[in-house]
C-alpha cells in the first residue's frame, strides 16, 4: 500500500484524537465509480451454525452474540469458487464467477494462495481512530481463513484490499453472492497501549471472593441440572451474566444484552430527500 504525495492545496490533516465523549462519530466509505457494488451493512446477530447448536445452545452464550453484531459488513456481489493448487505463484489460484459477466472484486494478486478482494471504497475516521479489518466475527469457512489488518483510515488516501488465506489445496471453497467477505470495526488508536497487563494471585485478592462463589454456584448447578424437578433442570442454563448480575444479585447498570450499529447512509440520496 503506497501514499500518494501531499498535493499543495491539501492542509494537513489532524490526528489528533476525536472526542471520547457518548456523541456520534462519523464513519465515511467514499465510494469508488466503476468498481464492484458490495454493499456495507451491520453485522446481524444471527449465524446459521448458531441456530444449529443443540436447542440452539449457542444463543445463550452472550459473549458470542455480542461479538457477532460488533462490526460493519463488506457483503461479496457476486457467487464464484476458489481453488489453490498449493504452491506460490499467483496463477495457482483460479477464482471462478458464476457469472461470467460480474463485477470481479476478487482476485490472485500476491501468490501463496492469498485471495483478494478489492473493496470499491476509500474509508474515513475521525480523527484518532483506525479501522480494524479482518474476517467476519464467529463465522468460519472451510478450507480458508481471513487474514487481519489495523489501517490508519484517518488520514491516508490510499485504498486497502480484503485477503483471506487458502488452507486447504485442491479444494474448491464457494463465496455466495450477499456473504460477508469483510468487518470493519474502527478502532481507537494506541488506546491498547494505554494497558499495563500483568498477573497476580487470585488468592487474597479483592476479586477472590466472588470468584469462589461463583464457581461453587456453578458446580452446584451443573450438578441439580442433571435431577428432574429441580430448578436447574428446568432452567438448563444460569443466566446471571445474561441479566448483567453477579451470583448475589449485584446488579450492573451499563450491561448491554444489544449492540444497535447504525447502516451506512447514502449522502446524497439524502441530500435529495431534503429538498
Amino acid at each position: 500500500m503506497t501514499t500518494p504525495p501531499r498535493t499543495p492545496d491539501r492542509a494537513p490533516r489532524s490526528t489528533a484524537p476525536a472526542d471520547g465523549g457518548s456523541g456520534p462519530l462519523p464513519l465515511t466509505a467514499y465510494t469508488v465509480d466503476g468498481g464492484p457494488d458490495l454493499p456495507l451493512v451491520p453485522a446481524p446477530v444471527h449465524r446459521e451454525w448458531i441456530a444449529a447448536t443443540d436447542e440452539g445452545f449457542a444463543r445463550r452464550c452472550l459473549p458470542l452474540m455480542m461479538a457477532n453484531q460488533s462490526e460493519w459488513w463488506i457483503l461479496n456481489n457476486s457467487t464464484f469458487t476458489v481453488d489453490w493448487e498449493g504452491n506460490r505463484h499467483a496463477p495457482a489460484l483460479r477464482v471462478r464467477y458464476a457469472d461470467e459477466h460480474a463485477r470481479r472484486a476478487a482476485f490472485s494478486n500476491f501468490g501463496h494462495g492469498v485471495l483478494t478482494f478489492h473493496l470499491p471504497y476509500l474509508f474515513r475516521t475521525p480523527p484518532g481512530w483506525n479501522l480494524l479489518v479482518r474476517g467476519p466475527a464467529n463465522l468460519p469457512k472451510d478450507g480458508i481463513t481471513a487474514l487481519s489488518g489495523l489501517i490508519e483510515t484517518d488520514w491516508t488516501s490510499a485504498f486497502f484490499t480484503m485477503n483471506w488465506q487458502v488452507t486447504r489445496p485442491h479444494h474448491p471453497i464457494e463465496f455466495r453472492a450477499g456473504e460477508p467477505v469483510c468487518a470493519l470495526v474502527p478502532q481507537r488508536r494506541d488506546e491498547l497501549t494505554r494497558f499495563r497487563p500483568e498477573t497476580t494471585p487470585l488468592a487474597g485478592s479483592p476479586e477472590e471472593a466472588g470468584y469462589r462463589a461463583f464457581s461453587a454456584s456453578r458446580d452446584r448447578f451443573s450438578e441439580e441440572r442433571l435431577v428432574p424437578g429441580t430448578r436447574a433442570h428446568q432452567q438448563q442454563f444460569q443466566r446471571h451474566y445474561l441479566r448483567g448480575e453477579n451470583h448475589d444479585g449485584e446488579r450492573f447498570p451499563e450491561h448491554r444484552r444489544k449492540v444497535d450499529l447504525q447502516p451506512f447512509t447514502d449522502r446524497a440520496l439524502h441530500a435529495e430527500e431534503k429538498e
